[in-house]
């Protein structure tokens, strides 16, 4: 197309950008906004394929105007089906996949798992021959039920047999896990999900974010009636092109300046300013530095409301009732929004208990990320959304969170779950989290009377609190479940073993049980909360 046609609002064309290797790249972008500034037009782009947090403005000399695709006849708004405005690099492109946890089983007669292509019937296959050992720690076998757990077997049908780990012996030919295709777990966008019924609605609005999940709005943006639970799960249909556009330019909070990644809901006079000052204490936002000072006057907190449940050094939890401090929630759940995408934003955040970690120096108790989570869940989710904020990401904070929400569920008695889907960074960091706990339990099993220790799933899933479903979908990401001799095994190699070993090592922040005071509340006998 000619150089001086007049690009709109859903056109799709390279832009030049620079990737990581800091390297010039061309990939194909969709022109979500123009704005014209003393004659001069802006772009604000959407690069396809890639996450929104790289969105845009650019100027018109990076856009390569020979290759323009018009605007498509689809709307321009993001839906669940992959049209022109969805995000595949994000987790939530494959909404339709569910998720199977149950495990493979070999038939009771002892024949053969059936594969993809299976000749015709014939007399039964020999067995397989044993392979030259690999170097292996430790081995671990267990059996699986034929049946759900959840199903009882016929009258006079054996019982399943019980679910369990046996060490073996390092010399034992483990062959290679031809006769398994466990259905993985964490599909290629980096999310795990299960089929859900839809639910017809919900007792009250929520002003928290979620976790990065898919939001409930009805598409003009107008909110549905309220959900049947306080879950943050949103719908990417009630997207538009404003929610779709980062709105704040940069935000000050204490001594850091950030830059959103995503949209937030702020007033719209705040959107125009080039910086944005929040109160780090009480993150309540002003329009300008002075405004900043002269409420710092005026504020008399030096850490977040609520109770401190945990110190250790200068690290700190505390714990903020959604209903007492709805001021502060409301705060947080915006600021959050800055750096969560897939979210929905409501203003009751009364459903809802806020976590929030702070580094405490001589000014006082410093914000560094925070999870938040349903005071009732009938899921057994225990974190709704989790964020650490950008300057104290990648040193660790991130699985310190989440360490402490398993701790309050050790405590609460129960097994607890993120809700799903995970975003990107959240998998990661979950992934690493459940890979390294379930290692550190297998690993510390030790023989007692010359017998091999034995260990069940729902023993490891009790000692971590960690949900029996992501005990077994980590053991599938990590590739260590085989089928061998009428049995499951799982098999740590030496790389497993000296790759756990290494990032243990890395791992400086833990959390103290003995550090913790946390009486948890039992919310549903408990008419107001």
């Amino acid at each position: 197309m000619a150089e001086g046609m007049d690009v709109s609002e859903g056109c799709r064309l390279p832009v030049l950008r620079r990737n990581q290797d800091n390297e010039d790249e061309w990939p194909l972008a969709e022109i979500l906004s123009v704005k014209d500034i003393s004659g001069r037009k802006l772009f604000y782009v959407h690069y396809i394929d890639f996450n929104k947090r790289l969105d845009e403005w650019v100027t018109q000399e990076r856009l390569d105007l020979k290759r323009v695709q018009g605007p498509r006849k689809e709307a321009k708004t993001p839906t669940k089906n992959g049209l022109p405005g969805s995000r595949p690099g994000s987790p939530d492109r494959d909404t339709r996949k569910s998720l199977e946890l149950a495990l493979p089983v070999a038939p009771a007669s002892g024949k053969s798992l059936p594969g993809p292509a299976v000749p015709a019937p014939g007399p039964p296959l020999p067995p397989v021959p044993p392979v030259p050992p690999v170097p292996v720690q430790i081995t671990l076998r267990f059996h699986l039920p034929k049946e759900s757990e959840a199903e009882p077997p016929p009258p006079g049908a054996q019982r399943p047999t019980k679910r369990k780990l046996e060490v073996v012996s390092p010399a034992t030919p483990v062959p290679a896990a031809t006769e398994t295709s466990p259905a993985s777990v964490f599909p290629q966008n980096g999310s795990t999900r299960r089929a859900v019924a839809a639910q017809p609605g919900r007792k009250r609005k929520s002003t928290c974010l979620g976790t990065d999940e898919d939001s409930q709005d009805s598409s003009d943006g107008a909110p549905q009636a309220p959900r049947m639970t306080g879950s943050l799960v949103s719908d990417r249909s009630h997207d538009d092109i404003v929610t779709r556009m980062k709105n704040i330019e940069c935000i000050e909070l204490g001594r850091h300046r950030l830059k959103p990644w995503y949209f937030s809901p702020y007033p719209q006079e705040l959107t125009a300013l080039p910086v944005l000052y929040l109160c780090e204490f009480c993150l309540k936002y002003g329009h300008s530095l002075r405004c900043l000072q002269r409420h710092l006057t005026k504020c008399d907190l030096r850490h977040p409301p609520g109770n401190e449940i945990y110190r250790k050094g200068t690290i700190s939890f505390f714990e903020i009732d959604g209903r007492k401090n709805k001021s502060y929630s409301q705060n947080l759940c915006l600021l959050a929004k800055c750096f969560l995408d897939h979210k929905t934003l409501y203003y009751d955040t009364d459903p809802f208990l806020f976590y929030v970690m702070t580094e405490y120096d001589c000014k006082g108790f410093h914000i560094v990320g925070y999870f938040s989570k349903e005071k009732e869940s009938t899921e057994d989710y225990n974190v709704a959304c989790i964020l650490t904020l950008p300057p104290y990401q990648r040193r660790g904070y991130g699985k310190l969170l989440i360490e402490f929400s398993y701790e309050l569920s050790k405590v609460e008695g129960k097994t607890g779950t993120p809700e799903k889907p995970l975003s990107d960074l959240g998998l990661l960091s979950y992934r690493s989290y459940w890979s390294q706990t379930i290692l550190e339990i297998l690993m510390g099993l030790k023989a007692e009377g010359g017998e091999r220790p034995q260990i069940t799933i729902n023993e490891i899933s009790e000692i971590t609190s960690i949900k029996k479903e992501d005990v077994i979908s980590t053991l599938q990401y990590l590739n260590l479940i085989n089928y061998y001799k009428g049995q499951y095994i799982l098999t740590l190699s030496e790389d497993i073993v000296e790759g756990h070993e290494r990032a243990m090592l890395k791992r400086v922040l833990r959390i103290d049980a003995k550090c913790l005071h946390f009486t948890p509340k039992d919310w549903s006998k408990r008419g107001k909360w």
